[in-house]
């Protein structure tokens, strides 16, 4: 996957239905998603239980884009060869997550996927200063993690506009994910975030059997962040 700064909608299959995976994967890549972004969760580190390595596996071949699977697990280093051998391409884990996240990142990128570091919303930008070369993306997460369709957090701007900063030129992916919608977007876009994670706000009103509004709302999306 090449790096550039445009805005990149990455449809969350955590509001899919989830009878139907694979097909609904290929039905938001057909009306212009450009990642899929997996959320993983244990029960533990997030109040909620969702997919394992053998999903991922599952639906790695409906995906033609960018498999990006977002561990919100703890511990993450065990688990991290499964979840690349299941295809990840951008594998993220939490700095809250346990006591060594440099480690955990190399481990990431040993295991040939881009190094994803998430935030939660009352974690500060102080600790990414000495991870910034470590890692290809930051998730700035605008929710609590653990459920979809929750209210967006708005003191995570000023977030990202600092990380943008902190940033620079170096070839690192900004992620937002958490009550994304056309209204919430173009704060991020304008922040300095490129890919925008969004459930809900995708999935609404459309279904395998008619899919336009996915591209309907993928557009809405986009449009707000362009405008």
């Amino acid at each position: 996957m090449s790096f550039d700064r445009s805005i990149k909608i990455a449809p969350s299959i955590l509001s899919a239905d989830f009878a139907n995976f694979g097909q609904e994967i290929r039905c938001v890549e057909a009306e212009g998603a450009d990642w899929i972004h997996v959320d993983v969760m244990d029960g533990h580190f997030v109040p909620n239980l969702t997919f394992g390595p053998p999903m991922c596996a599952a639906i790695r071949k409906h995906v033609t884009t960018v498999m990006d699977v977002h561990l919100m697990i703890a511990p993450v280093d065990p688990y991290i060869e499964a979840f690349a051998e299941a295809g990840a391409d951008v594998l993220t884990a939490h700095l809250e997550a346990g006591p060594h996240i440099h480690r955990t990142l190399q481990a990431i990128r040993a295991a040939g996927c881009k190094a994803g570091l998430a935030l939660n919303p009352g974690t500060g930008i102080e600790d990414v200063d000495y991870l910034l070369d470590m890692i290809d993306l930051v998730c700035v997460m605008t929710v609590n993690p653990g459920f979809g369709g929750q209210s967006f957090i708005h003191s995570q701007v000023e977030k990202v506009r600092r990380l943008r900063e902190k940033i620079g030129d170096r070839p690192i992916h900004i992620e937002i994910d958490g009550g994304i919608t056309p209204l919430t977007a173009p704060l991020m876009a304008e922040a300095g975030a490129d890919v925008l994670v969004a459930g809900s706000a995708v999935f609404k009103g459309g279904s395998v059997v008619d899919p336009a509004p996915y591209g309907d709302n993928i557009r809405a999306i986009r449009a707000a962040c362009a405008s």
